[in-house]
């Protein structure tokens, strides 16, 4: 499992944490979702390969995931290190898992799954598993199949009528683009939806077998990504099949991107579903009170545990662990993460506010990251509709046009962005 990431377009809320940390639905971290996912599919001997700002996925880990003594399950961090053979920090993707195969090699296995760790879907990989063994492929490519419109924004793969990839091309548009059509109903699709979604994407999941895996990292020393050069590669050399998954899947990448999946979660019925219990979203467990409403109104929301909300106003919002959110505050549209501890009210005479939100705020269309302290009488709507923007003091930043406060800023009484 990759765990690496910079996260740069996902900036500022990677600014002290890697992409994988990224608090999700105000309770959970990115990290989670492929770790649930994995657990969910019977599959429990995980590595987790960190390198960038991984203090807290680090922690995050190894307080979340531990199995009994008699288990042989485990999820275990697998930082990047200097040895003999190698200086260098992991260089991309393919390269992490090059320098982490000493360490697979002491649990022996059939077959390897690589995984993005901050990715936002559901999947039984038992099913992908399955697949990969039954075609008999050296490596299978989980694909998804999506409209010429959103097709150029990812790595695009070309299959043929047996289900094997024939070709490979990155962010293809244009002519290069259309070439890239496939027949996706020889993969399952139905005839109507298949010519409106014929372009094959890849998630970022692969299935390698072990000893495929291992000749071609040590074979191909210089490459070190697996999308932009291991998976192209691999197509002249071996059996590289594609597993069609029609199920919702979103690449978090960006501020917009990231906004928006928060945004669905809240709707009637949203894409991925929280509450499904037959594949549960596993996290940190807290032993938190329940969140406690002294008074207000709250449409469409989702409230975390340990929040205390008196005499407000939340519209379609995400309100995280241990949130305090002040009396007449209005907050619509918005991702508030929480905190990560308890912190006192303010005292007469203090000129910090307490962490969370004061009373009479207003807040649209914004993402508050952990532990802000926000005063009395903020207003954080976009005012100027910018769509950009870098606060000097970095205490907020816009990003595809949603206003974030940066973890731990401090907003002043009266503020108005």
């Amino acid at each position: 499992m990759l765990g690496g990431g910079r996260g740069t377009r996902l900036f500022p809320l990677t600014r002290h944490r890697s992409k994988p940390a990224v608090p999700l639905a105000g309770n959970y971290r990115l990290i989670d979702v492929a770790i649930s996912n994995s657990l969910n599919s019977g599959i429990d001997r995980i590595y987790v390969l960190t390198q960038f700002n991984s203090a807290s996925l680090n922690q995050h880990i190894s307080r979340t995931y531990r199995f009994d003594a008699f288990s042989e399950g485990f999820v275990e961090i697998l930082a990047a290190e200097q040895t003999p053979d190698s200086h260098d920090w992991f260089q991309g993707t393919a390269d992490a898992v090059r320098k982490a195969l000493p360490h697979l090699g002491t649990s022996p296995c059939r077959d390897v799954l690589v995984l993005s760790g901050d990715h936002l879907y559901r999947m039984d990989y038992g099913t992908f598993v399955t697949h990969h063994r039954e075609a008999g492929a050296d490596i299978t490519i989980a694909v998804k199949p999506v409209s010429a419109s959103r097709a150029g924004e990812f790595g695009v793969l070309k299959a043929d009528r047996r289900g094997c990839i024939t070709e490979f091309r990155e962010k293809p548009s244009g002519k290069e683009l259309r070439e890239m059509r496939t027949d996706t109903r020889t993969l399952g699709l139905a005839a109507t939806v298949a010519r409106r979604r014929p372009y094959l994407v890849s998630m970022g999941v692969y299935l390698f077998r072990f000893e495929v895996l291992r000749d071609m990292l040590r074979g191909e020393s210089g490459s070190i990504d697996f999308a932009k050069e291991i998976i192209p590669d691999s197509l002249s050399h071996g059996r590289v099949h594609a597993f069609l998954y029609d199920g919702y899947w979103e690449d978090i990448g960006t501020i917009g991107s990231f906004y928006r999946a928060h945004m669905d979660l809240v709707s009637p019925l949203p894409k991925f579903n929280l509450f499904d219990a037959s594949f549960p979203l596993y996290t940190h467990p807290r032993f938190l009170p329940g969140s406690k409403v002294n008074q207000g109104e709250i449409e469409r929301s989702i409230l975390n545990d340990g929040c205390i909300i008196d005499r407000a106003v939340i519209r379609g919002s995400i309100i995280g662990l241990r949130s305090r959110i002040g009396a007449g505050t209005v907050i619509e549209d918005s991702l508030v993460m929480g905190a990560d501890y308890f912190h006192p009210v303010r005292r007469c005479g203090e000129s910090l506010p307490p962490v969370g939100i004061g009373p009479d705020c207003r807040i649209k269309r914004a993402i508050i990251d952990k532990n802000a302290f926000i005063g009395r009488s903020v207003s954080l709507v976009n005012r100027r509709r910018l769509k950009n923007y870098d606060d000097s003091e970095g205490r907020f930043f816009i990003r595809d046009g949603i206003l974030v406060v940066a973890q731990g800023a401090v907003i002043e009484d009266g503020t108005e962005i």
